[in-house]
């Protein structure tokens, strides 16, 4: 009777839960110590956008952006070359690094880092450049001694401008997606891979010549999808190879980081998954004897959404709808969880990297750089039925503050999802004493969103697909419309009550431990996110 009696008890506890789900979360299990998975932002072409640049101290990206990565800023195309004359063939030393050399000290105003991304190669290095899809030249130099020279002479201005023990701090890469023959292409697969190891060796050879041997460098692989050639050679040649350079065997290489995209919300493409995206090169690396190499993702998201007017891409690889934001909480979740060390964004903003109203991925990134130095801790499903969509949480606790932190999302990869879920956090060996705590949770959907009033707001005032030189679906709006009338509604009217609109709230209630544990219940909705911050008085 009394195994009678239990079985009904569980069988009622089964049915209560259906439809909801339950995880253990056991805060007496540290883990590892998380860096910050949103420390990097990339910028497309640096032009003058930190000379003078001043984001709104309520929503700066600078909280937790530590380094701000300047792609191909030293080459490849007569805006980006650094020289007095880019088209002087006859002179191949006339530089002129201020240009980065003052986008650079922005950075610096602003609290981050400068990330160069060395590359292409000037044109004026290749008698006859070879321009593809990105706008820049493809082709190696012609003398390799030369571009060692002009890295050399950069290294040198940037120590010179800010100081060596500075420049120290900075990161370095070789190129953008070096085994994309859209960026680096030599002619046959062999060729490209020898070509862009010696451009590596020489360029890697000049920053330790003139910066020094700690100069912290790495490569940027495409690896998401194949290749020119496969990045194992180029790995393999830092681990073993002849350098071009020296002589010696060997490379320097401090880091490697890959590109991760999705082709649509709802379809991923031919494309790897992003555990084996960075696992593919970590597991290169370490076959090589390259351990303790550090791991991120240099460029990515969404490629493209709603049609608009440049085959529906979007401008900052990110859509506007709720979607978004469990979809970077799913992203962050993988990166904790597999040892990937961030995941850099192109945008944050309603006008592009530093103006204008705070996007979800914002909300979403400035929650979770409040990880960084927290130690991650086991989570368990204990219940939960099939439900078409991903509910998950990840838990962190911070001794230095004594903070523990939850991250928990209902993701599902439509952004036309609408199914709730209800979930159970059963918390355990919690670091504080039995009695009153405090949980203050963030709640990230359209309730802090400025998008949905701006599709609200464009079938009002008639602002069809045409006035976007981008998807529409972008929430980069100041960058995208292209419409005059639009542009003046938009930024005269509008955008001053995007920004309230944007702004997340946090809701703060007590709660009470018993012999260290502690039940959380919510309801999240389709594609929300909420972070939980709970700590003791």
């Amino acid at each position: 009777m009394e195994r009678l009696i239990a079985w009904v008890l569980a069988a009622l506890q089964w049915l209560a839960g259906l439809g909801g789900f339950t995880y253990e979360i056991d805060a007496g299990q540290p883990g590892d110590v998380l860096g910050n998975v949103v420390s990097n932002v990339n910028v497309w072409e640096m032009g003058t956008q930190f000379y003078d640049a001043q984001p709104a101290p309520e929503n700066d990206i600078y909280e937790f952006v530590e380094y701000v990565q300047l792609m191909q800023c030293c080459g490849g195309s007569p805006a980006r070359d650094l020289f007095r004359d880019p088209a002087d063939r006859s002179v191949l030393d006339d530089y002129d690094f201020s240009r980065l050399i003052r986008n650079c000290a922005g950075i610096l105003r602003l609290g981050a880092k400068p990330c160069l991304k060395l590359g292409s190669v000037p044109e004026k290095f290749v008698a006859q450049p070879l321009i593809r899809g990105f706008g820049t030249n493809v082709l190696p130099p012609e003398d390799y001694d030369v571009w060692y020279a002009y890295i050399a002479a950069l290294g040198t201005a940037l120590t010179e401008a800010v100081g060596r023990d500075e420049v120290l701090t900075w990161h370095f890469t070789v190129m953008t997606e070096f085994e994309n023959a859209d960026w680096f292409d030599a002619g046959a697969p062999a060729a490209s891979a020898e070509a862009f190891c010696k451009l590596y060796d020489y360029a890697v050879q000049a920053l330790i010549d003139t910066v020094g041997p700690q100069v912290y460098v790495g490569a940027h692989a495409m690896a998401v999808t194949e290749g020119a050639w496969e990045e194992e050679q180029f790995i393999r040649h830092c681990a073993q190879g002849v350098n071009y350079k020296t002589g010696a065997t060997g490379t320097k290489l401090n880091c490697l980081s890959a590109s991760y995209y999705v082709e649509e919300p709802g379809r991923t493409g031919k494309r790897k998954d992003l555990e084996t995206t960075v696992g593919d090169l970590r597991k290169a690396a370490e076959q090589y004897g390259l351990t303790g190499l550090d791991y991120g993702v240099d460029e990515g998201r969404v490629l493209c959404a709603s049609p608009g007017r440049d085959d529906s891409q979007l401008l900052s690889r990110t859509v506007g709808d709720q979607w978004q934001a469990a979809f970077d909480a799913q992203l962050y979740a993988r990166c904790l969880t597999n040892g990937i060390g961030y995941f850099s964004a192109w945008s944050y903003k309603s006008e592009g990297l530093n103006a204008g109203s705070p996007t979800l991925s914002f909300h979403v990134a400035r929650q979770i750089a409040k990880w960084r130095g927290s130690q991650l801790l086991p989570a368990w499903r204990l219940q939960g039925l099939r439900h078409g969509a991903e509910i998950r949480p990840c838990a962190a606790y911070d001794a230095q503050s004594g903070t523990l932190r939850i991250m928990a999302y209902n993701y599902k990869n439509k952004t036309d999802y609408r199914r709730s879920a209800s979930l159970r956090l059963q918390l355990r060996q919690l670091p504080f004493r039995d009695g009153e705590v405090c949980v203050k949770a963030y709640r990230i959907n359209d309730d802090c969103n400025y998008f949905d009033d701006w599709r609200r707001d464009r079938a009002a005032y008639g602002i069809g697909d045409d006035c976007f030189s981008w998807s529409p679906d972008c929430p980069n709006i100041g960058g995208n419309l292209i419409d005059p009338a639009a542009r003046a509604l938009y930024f005269e009217q509008l955008a001053p009550q995007y920004a309230a609109a944007s702004q997340l709230t946090p809701e703060t209630a007590a709660a009470t431990v018993r012999d260290g544990a502690l039940t959380l219940k919510t309801n999240l909705g389709p594609n929300e996110v909420v972070f939980y911050e709970i700590t003791q008085p």
